[in-house]
């Protein structure tokens, strides 16, 4: 191992994370051991330490569920793995219950989360099943200049809306809305732009909507300085232009706030459909009956299964969607600083903790 192996664990609600040493692994003979090139600092775990959100596994535990590294060692079952560069999903399925039989991984009962189920990826190393990891075509990876430990937001923040957006059905000619851009949000306009949708982005940053308005966004709209009927009007407007239907809108709500989810809610149309994306722990007030008087739908969208993560890694590698832009990265020693900064909103870009800086 070029480096010694080591974890930073939350002990406690708010209590600084601690470095810790990782013993040599007894690996099962379908788990593989990781390198760790880089882990994304996700909305998910800011709420575990700061919001009192729950980990299914007990405390002390390390966070990190956005992961990209290379393989060390392989149980007996999965040696093909060794030496492989590799993104580890953020959901990982235990492919062979009743669920995943039938296509249903998201929702399968023996997931395992990194950070939240296990021991997660702000760590210099981590073993982990093998079932479901996306294999990195390092040639290519070279060819687009993207550092593999980019491609750990791939594990959530890019995997995730992509599951979103192809479940919503987004294709060409459809109106696509997203609400909240920074992050996951920034990757589901890339994403529905990508695939044909023509995309309105909604944020209460300018910088934030700046950043998106040159990779995907057909228009950008402040929350902030507008009410939910001036951003309703200006959407069927923007519609009208463009020659697109005034129903059938699809609206991925992405925000993670009351705010955002009831401003999402409330742009349903005849025929619309819903994506919620983003997590928060505040109860919204909205009007069910809508979903019944549009023909509307609503979407949850958790994970994403490991069968779609090769087609969303294309759209990186191939230029599509953009990475790297949209990233910053840091020590992983400087892990207390960075989750203050992300959780202060003094971050311009989503942070990559990376154990050899």
């Amino acid at each position: 191992m070029s480096i010694a192996p080591t974890r930073w664990v939350m002990r406690s609600k708010d209590e600084p994370l601690v470095e810790e040493a990782i013993g040599r692994p007894s690996l099962g003979p379908n788990d593989v051991f990781i390198e760790i090139a880089g882990c994304g600092v996700c909305h998910t775990d800011l709420g575990f330490y700061y919001d009192g959100v729950r980990t299914k596994h007990d405390l002390p535990l390390t966070l990190g569920h956005e992961i990209s590294g290379r393989v060390l060692e392989a149980g007996t079952n999965a040696t093909w793995w060794v030496d492989r560069a590799v993104i580890v999903p953020a959901v990982i399925p235990c492919g062979h219950c009743d669920a995943c039989r039938r296509g249903k991984a998201t929702i399968c009962p023996n997931q395992k989360m990194p950070g939240n189920d296990i021991h997660g990826g702000f760590a210099t190393h981590i073993a982990v099943p093998a079932q479901g990891l996306c294999v990195v075509d390092e040639a290519r990876l070279a060819a687009a200049r993207i550092e593999l430990a980019d491609l750990s937001v791939v594990a959530d923040a890019v995997t995730t809306p992509y599951q979103a957006v192809v479940q919503a059905g987004v294709t060409t000619g459809d109106l696509v809305v997203v609400n909240g851009v920074g992050g996951v949000g920034g990757y589901a306009v890339q994403i529905a732009s990508a695939l044909g949708g023509k995309v309105i982005a909604i944020d209460v940053s300018d910088e934030k909507l700046q950043a998106i308005a040159g990779h995907g966004a057909a228009l950008t709209l402040n929350a902030r300085q507008m009410s939910s009927r001036d951003i309703k009007s200006a959407v069927q407007g923007f519609a009208k232009q463009h020659g697109l239907r005034q129903s059938e809108w699809i609206i991925f709500e992405c925000s993670g706030t009351r705010a955002g989810q009831e401003t999402a809610f409330g742009l349903l149309n005849h025929g619309g459909t819903l994506g919620v994306v983003g997590y928060t722990m505040d109860k919204v007030e909205v009007r069910l009956s809508n979903l019944m008087a549009f023909h509307a739908r609503a979407l949850g969208n958790w994970g994403c299964p490991p069968e779609l993560y090769p087609q969303a890694l294309e759209l990186v590698l191939n230029g599509l969607v953009k990475v790297a832009p949209f990233v910053e990265k840091h020590p992983l020693k400087e892990i207390n600083r960075v989750f203050e900064a992300a959780h202060a909103g003094a971050l311009k870009r989503r942070a990559v903790l990376v154990p050899t800086l």
